[in-house]
């Protein structure tokens, strides 16, 4: 039986391939290519033209009877009109598990700490999941002890609460979400860093999470040279993460820094695929998207999410 399982393995099956059209800044318009709305594609160059190893994911983010159009999750250096585009069938999703504590990873859920690979990460999880049904939410009927006295004090929050941090910028944010992830009352930590200068990534791991705070976090990390759709991602492999651990019943304290580059990332995908600008420039999809993210934080009948998001 395994030689016959490893020689079905082999078999080329059919694949729904398309071909580049058009390329340039954020957006790929392909043609002959039959794909869903959310599907991942693989980029490459055929046989005999332009660069052998030449591999590039993509997300479809529209479709019309001509074109399908994609964000490429990587630079788009080496796309070429010959360059083919193959639909994979598959959703984006992250693998998450126990072996993610103490990792630092990328958007894509790969690790970028140099410590070797992920052991222990078992669990797919799809990124673009659906919120909880509100009639299973259990009601946020306890304190959850943040470790800063003065929101502790005067400002309680609850274990499932979403609390949105507002300050300008350098007004200390990214130092609260540390004292946050190390003196909480939380038994995992999620922290993503959404567009943030990669000066500023090592800032925050080493002054402001520490040993201490590391130990129990997950950080997912998009520095601002990432392209938009792998920006905004960061944020959806986050909650996703953090929706593994609270389905086994953990505690889990979700930091997201910052809203409005998620937001703006999620502007830059929208007009460059033709969306008509709206309030302050942002088009429709953003207003519908940012309550996507949020909702699926909280409590549910098993665990709980408490979720800080600065903006």
């Amino acid at each position: 039986m395994d030689p016959l399982l490893s020689a079905l393995a082999k078999v080329h099956t059919i694949e729904r391939v398309g071909r580049v059209a058009e390329a340039y800044g954020t957006l790929i318009r392909a043609t002959g290519l039959k794909a869903a709305i959310g599907e991942l594609c693989e980029l490459r160059n055929p046989r005999g033209d332009g660069d052998p190893g030449f591999h590039l994911a993509a997300e479809v983010v529209g479709v019309s009877r001509q074109h399908t159009l994609l964000t490429p999750l990587g630079a788009l250096d080496g796309v070429s009109s010959t360059t083919e585009v193959i639909a994979t069938g598959r959703q984006a999703g992250v693998r998450a598990g126990d072996g993610l504590l103490g990792r630092i990873l990328d958007a894509h859920g790969h690790p970028i700490d140099g410590l070797g690979p992920i052991v222990g990460a078992t669990v797919e999880m799809p990124i673009y999941a659906a919120s909880p049904n509100p009639l299973s939410r259990k009601l946020i009927d306890k304190p959850f002890s943040t470790g800063v006295r003065a929101i502790d004090t005067v400002m309680t929050a609850g274990e499932g609460q979403r609390v949105g941090i507002f300050s300008v910028a350098g007004g200390g944010k990214s130092t609260l979400l540390g004292m946050l992830a190390r003196g909480g009352e939380s038994d995992v930590n999620v922290i993503t860093l959404v567009g943030e200068r990669g000066r500023e990534v090592n800032e925050f791991i080493h002054d402001n999470l520490g040993a201490e705070g590391l130990a129990r976090s997950i950080i997912v990390v998009a520095t601002s040279d990432r392209p938009a759709l792998e920006r905004s991602r960061a944020a959806w492999v986050a909650t996703a993460i953090a929706e593994h651990f609270r389905d086994r019943g953990k505690r889990v304290l979700l930091l997201l820094d910052s809203v409005t580059r998620f937001a703006r990332a999620l502007r830059d995908v929208g007009l460059a695929v033709g969306e008509p600008p709206a309030r302050r420039g942002y088009p429709p999809s953003v207003f519908s998207t940012l309550p996507r993210l949020f909702e699926r934080a909280g409590n549910n009948d098993t665990g709980s999410i408490t979720a800080f998001y600065t903006v």
